[in-house]
């Protein structure tokens, strides 16, 4: 059977801490924040991590 190959497209978003945690950055950041509050703006700069339900399958296609 041969390697499976790398989901580039999942590699691209998803980071693996130390700790073997994911993590990814929030959309909706790039344009149009003249209409988003403050408060908003911050939460959306935050790094967030995956839930353990979906870190399993993602782990699987960035093959970490």
């Amino acid at each position: 059977m041969p390697k499976m190959k790398t989901k580039k497209s999942a590699a691209k978003r998803f980071k693996v801490t130390g700790s073997g945690k994911l993590t990814y950055n929030k959309s909706g950041n790039r344009h149009l924040s003249t209409k988003k509050t403050p408060k908003r703006k911050r939460r959306l700069r935050k790094d967030t991590t995956i839930s353990n339900a979906m870190s399993r399958r993602t782990k699987t296609m960035i093959q970490a």
